[in-house]
This record gives C-alpha cells, structure tokens and sequence, in this order.
C-alpha cells in the first residue's frame, strides 16, 4: 500500500466553552495539516506526517497523539521553543482562531530537514495552511513540492487573524497561486475564496484556480456543501443534513478523506470520479460536525458506515 505524506503545523487549541456559567478553556490537539494526517490514517491510509514539534510537554502529547493514531513521525524535527497555541472562540459552530508564540513552534523545519526520499517515494503529497505564511517552513514546502513523483495536495487555509492588511491577503494569495498552478488538488473553504479573491464566489474562485492550471478544485462551502471543479465541468454537491455541534476540522476531514481515496484510488479520470469522492469527504465531515473537538472527531470507515450507510 501507497502512503502519503502531509507537511504542515501541529499546535494546541484553547478550545472556548462554558462550565458552571464561566468561560472555560479545553485544549484539544489542532493544526489543519495534522488533522488531515490523523483523518487520512482513521480512514485506513498509511501517513507520514513532517513538521516540526516543540520539545516542551505539549509537544510530546503531540508526538504521541499522533503515534497513537498510527501517523508516521518519522520526518518530524523537535525544536526548543514552547509549542504554539490557537486559542478557538465561537460563534455558533463555526471557529475563530487566535494564535499565541513566537517563533511558532510548527514553522521551523527547513529544507534540509526535509527526507526527500520519502517525499518522493509518497503516493500523495499535501501542504498548505499557516505554515507557509513562515520562513523556513515555507522554503521546506517549496523544496518538497518540487520532487518528482507524489499527486499534489493544497490547501492554503486562510486564517483572517494571521491577514493583517491589504499586503498580506496579495502575499498569501501570490503564494497559494504558486502552489495553485501545479496542483492535482486545491481544496478550499468559501472562506478561503473570499478571502484570497475580494469577495469571490467558490465558482469564481475554483475558474480562476483552475484557470492557473490545478487538475481539480473543491470549495468547502459549510452546511451548503461543496463545489467541484474538475475535468470538463463542475457541480454543487450537497451536505448530508447534521445537527452540528462544532464545526472544527470539517474542512480537514474532507480533505484527509480525499487524501485516502487518492491513495487508494489514484487521481479520477473525470468529474464524475471527483463526485463519488467528494461524497464521501462530505459525509465523513458531517459526522466530524457531530462530534466536538477537531482531530479527536475523525472517524474510521467504519463509523462512517454505520452513520450514513455505503457510500460509493
């Protein structure tokens, strides 16, 4: 069996809740990329993950939260800063991320960290996400982009708090277009679109990804479901109906859903091959939504059956 190779952050969310009427604080493990190595795995794929982890006791719930998981670590760099923290507040299900520490503890493996062996010797490969916002993780995700081999995976995960200005919203998008352009797959939230493209539909925002040259396109677009560019055409695919309790990693778990039917599948031929897919991703993100907690609500095949049924 294949295995894929995801590079990114791992951090800890300060999840908002509220306990005996007072605001309260639940760490939970997070990180897009590492949701999206933990969601691949539950599913039944073999993942590397690459990053870098702290040192610090944080770190170590991270390096084993993902052995645990069955996540290959063996591409990660320990660091000696304290681990970066994503403080989460909500506003119904759906999350807002503040970020605390400096350097950030996830974006500090550089190139010549990176096993391009493994790399190459992957069937799939993602990055995306904060990360890139941050030298040298970025010059890390570049090197690896350009060994031969792997489908391309990306995401660039937009978070508006990391976005202070005009400036930083053209660099972000200068550089997810970079990664755009050779991409087998671009997912995205319609967050993401509006963001990197002023206010942009997830149909304009896909036309223009594929337009730079990337194979497929899926939009996120929450409870509406997903728009997917792919092939010759495109279609809006609906969400099951769930009764959501929060909405973190949804995004991830579709992705790390693709993730694994391309490690088991390969790249789809045409539009319709993308839709069984994307199906799929929605409904593995719909129980995600049932559940609390990010990377802990990632669900195995099994219980993804036993929820919605066969899924083609």
């Amino acid at each position: 069996m294949g295995y894929a190779v995801v590079l990114g952050e791992a951090l800890i969310d300060l999840q908002e809740a509220e306990r005996d009427g007072e605001v309260v604080y639940r760490q939970a493990i997070g990180g897009a990329p590492l949701n999206v190595a933990v969601g691949a795995t539950r599913l039944g794929g073999q993942v590397q993950y690459v990053g870098s982890l702290s040192d610090d006791v944080l770190g170590n719930r991270l390096a084993v939260f993902l052995t645990e998981r069955g996540v290959g670590t063996a591409g990660v760099k320990r660091v000696a800063v304290p681990t970066t923290l994503a403080v989460t507040t909500f506003v119904g299900a759906e999350p807002t991320f503040t970020f605390y520490g400096e350097p950030p503890s996830y974006a500090l493996l550089g190139p010549a960290d990176l096993d391009t062996a493994m790399v190459g010797g992957a069937d799939v490969l993602y990055t995306g996400s904060i990360c890139l916002l941050r030298e040298p993780f970025r010059a890390a995700a570049r090197a690896a982009w350009a060994v031969p081999g792997p489908l391309r995976v990306f995401d660039p995960n937009a978070r508006p708090t990391l976005l202070p200005d005009g400036a930083a919203v053209t660099h972000l998008r200068e550089l997810s277009e970079e990664f755009f352009a050779t991409a087998d797959l671009v997912k995205l939230s319609a967050a993401d679109a509006e963001v990197l493209y002023d206010g942009a539909t997830p149909e304009r925002a896909a036309e223009r990804i594929r337009g730079l040259g990337a194979k497929a396109v899926v939009v996120t677009w929450g409870s509406k479901g997903a728009y997917v560019s792919a092939g010759e055409g495109a279609v809006m695919l609906p969400a099951p109906k769930v009764d959501a309790v929060d909405a973190t990693g949804a995004g991830d778990s579709v992705m790390g859903a693709l993730v694994r039917r391309l490690l088991a599948d390969g790249l789809p031929k045409d539009l319709d091959g993308w839709q069984r897919n994307v199906r799929f991703a929605l409904a593995v993100a719909g129980l995600v939504c049932e559940r609390r907690g990010g990377a802990v609500a990632m669900p195995t095949n099994e219980e993804v059956t036993a929820r919605w049924g066969t899924l083609s």
